[in-house]
């Protein structure tokens, strides 16, 4: 593998990391807490919504995109070379 190929191998590395990290940021963003029933109140869940973790997702999208976009360019402009 060549410096192009080698490149785009830790790129699509960087974006897998990217993506997985997303997900367990997303899980850590989004907290939900049962209440039990109470009398006459009936049981309810409620979902508490963590703003940073929720950012930290979407940027780790974001630039997971961005590494995917540029990976994908590398290979097509090197198969167009030769």
């Amino acid at each position: 593998m060549r410096g192009w190929g080698a490149a785009a191998a830790v790129e699509l590395g960087l974006v897998v990391l990217g993506l997985v990290g997303a997900v367990l940021s997303w899980r850590h963003g989004i907290q939900t807490t049962t209440f039990a029933a109470a009398g006459p109140t009936p049981e309810f869940v409620a979902t508490r919504y963590v703003a940073p973790w929720l950012v930290l997702a979407a940027v780790l999208v974001a630039l997971a995109g961005v590494f995917a976009i540029n990976a994908v360019s590398r290979v097509v402009r090197h198969s167009r070379d030769n």
